[in-house]
């Protein structure tokens, strides 16, 4: 059954394999049921018909295998690979989801798409700053408008995106398995420094680092244009530390190897990079074999398996027993405010 999963939502499918444990039951019975749940988005049905169509007239289409009437759906898809055609696609189930009856559709997105594009930012002359799209509005307007009735997100580029939305959004954090990783895989953590990469990223930081009862620094960047960077300014001492770099996710990665070389410049002795979404277009993955990294760490809100293949710094953490354990608390009706300092066993 798992052979056919669409393309991004297997590695989801695959490591919540383990939510067996939690619910005393099959994850995907002849009856897609986990703990009475129905979880029909992750049928292999879906890639069987989608592919089909894509193939021959370049359009998405879903065909539901067995009744969803009057039950509780939830739709895994993540906003990565080809952003637009996934994006459509999971509007499309959940549409069809919910002319079918069902009673409820949750989307979840561990990788919200086109989260950057959160405001009208500044790039060049105030006249292209006035005509800039805020794109992670719009998609919020479009999962509300194909019939989501709930969303269940990662660590979004900016929480206000929250407040795109008029149906409820649970926005869990890896923090937590951050901090399980670095307390199991660096020897020397508590004679480390967490560094932002950027001032936007001070918040997260700080959280970690009071967490781990360490202290704490950050970068100032300054852009000529998008992805990148014009001058960084260190203001924090790593000198004789492990410093670990921390974001919410790298693209071209051009930021965290030039601050790597930063870090390393100013004395740190290793420097590690975790991120919660590793995107890795154009040059990242020689960017990463090239800098001064021990380890780049990103969690599989993004399927990782091709790129690790060929860079190996890259490790990831996984979080799909936090997705697996927010699903069965929001099907059961109860809090998933333990997810947000604690890891599910």
């Amino acid at each position: 059954m798992f052979g056919d999963l669409h393309r991004n939502s297997e590695y989801v499918v695959r490591n919540l394999g383990q939510v067996k444990r939690l619910c005393g039951g099959s994850l995907l019975s002849t009856h897609g049921s986990v703990h009475g749940m129905k979880a029909f988005s992750i049928l292999a049905g879906l890639r069987k018909v989608m592919s089909g169509l894509e193939e021959e007239r370049g359009n998405s289409s879903v065909e539901i295998g067995e009744s969803v009437r009057g039950e509780d759906v939830y739709i895994i898809q993540s906003g990565c690979g080809e952003i637009n055609d996934n994006l459509m696609e999971l509007l499309i189930m959940i549409n069809a989801c919910k002319i079918a009856s069902s009673s409820r559709v949750t989307a979840v997105i561990p990788c919200f798409p086109y989260a950057r594009q959160d405001k009208k930012d500044k790039k060049g002359s105030v006249e292209r700053w006035s005509r800039a799209p805020i794109s992670a509005k719009l998609v919020a307007n479009m999962l509300s408008v194909a019939g989501a009735d709930h969303i269940i997100t990662m660590d979004l580029h900016a929480s206000q995106i929250q407040g795109f939305f008029d149906i409820p959004v649970d926005n869990l954090y890896a923090e937590p398995a951050v901090l399980q990783w670095i307390k199991e895989n660096i020897l020397e953590w508590r004679n480390c420094i967490i560094v932002s990469p950027d001032a936007g990223g001070a918040k997260r930081v700080t959280s970690i680092a009071d967490r781990l009862n360490v202290e704490f620094a950050l970068i100032h960047k300054e852009r000529k244009k998008a992805n990148e960077v014009d001058r960084m300014v260190l203001v924090g001492d790593v000198k004789d530390r492990v410093a670990i770099l921390v974001d919410d996710m790298a693209d071209t990665c051009g930021t965290i190897c030039h601050a790597a070389e930063k870090l390393v410049s100013a004395g740190a002795t290793k420097v590690y990079a975790i991120l919660t979404h590793g995107i890795f277009s154009g040059p990242a993955i020689s960017r990463i074999n090239n800098a001064s990294f021990e380890a780049v760490v990103v969690t599989n809100t993004i399927p990782q398996e091709e790129k690790m293949k060929h860079c190996p710094k890259i490790q990831f953490i996984d979080i799909s027993m936090i997705l697996a354990e927010a699903i069965r608390r929001t099907h059961n009706g109860e809090s998933v405010s333990y997810l947000f300092s604690h890891v599910p066993l």
